[in-house]
């Protein structure tokens, strides 16, 4: 069974922004543009009739569309660095949409998340490249930013087991509705009622 997990698309603006950090760093392993990504919630190895419950009940979120922005590079792992990752601009809506992904996972049965939910953009994997290095990589990227943009879905993606960085699979894909605004709501309140008289 393939590896599950949902997550944010990436458009291709903002990827085509990201592809420009690669590089300048010897030995890292950059992920493809295509496999960029931001992870809501890992799920892992899991067996049909799971992954069937995981798809029904993702079907039923109702959740509306928002904005996001890429800002700021950093990495995992101080002393040992493991990745590089761009920051993700916090969204309340993005942050509810992933609670509530994760207590559907919990409901199913599967193991709470034991990672805090920190919103990133996975660029490179470093397996034994020097701490300077990053250092001074991050050090002439920390301006980095992208103009914001509309998420209007979530998807469940697959990933065979690799060392990580993809390919991935798009098992599913789940629209979020259109935001409403106060002013739609108002306006609905002042078309004429039609009379049987």
């Amino acid at each position: 069974m393939p590896r599950l997990f949902t997550a944010l698309e990436i458009p291709r603006s903002a990827a085509l922004s990201l592809s420009l950090l690669r590089g300048g760093i010897p030995g890292a392993r950059w992920i493809d543009v295509e496999n960029y990504h931001i992870t809501l919630r890992f799920i892992g190895d899991v067996d049909g009739r799971t992954a069937d419950e995981v798809v029904d009940r993702l079907d039923r979120i109702d959740r509306p569309e928002f904005n996001l922005s890429l800002n700021g590079i950093g990495s995992f792992g101080s002393k040992k660095p493991h990745s590089i990752w761009a920051g993700v601009s916090p969204a309340p809506e993005m942050f509810a949409l992933q609670a509530e992904i994760e207590r559907i996972c919990q409901r199913i049965g599967l193991p709470p998340d034991p990672r805090k939910f920190m919103p990133h953009v996975t660029l490179a994997r470093l397996k034994s490249c020097r701490v300077d290095d990053v250092v001074h990589y991050l050090a002439g990227r920390g301006d980095f930013h992208t103009a914001p943009f509309l998420t209007t879905r979530f998807v469940l993606l697959s990933s065979k087991e690799s060392v990580g960085g993809g390919p991935y699979l798009t098992e599913e894909v789940f629209p979020l509705h259109e935001a409403r605004s106060a002013s739609s709501f108002a306006t609905m309140d002042l078309q004429p009622v039609k009379s049987m008289l």
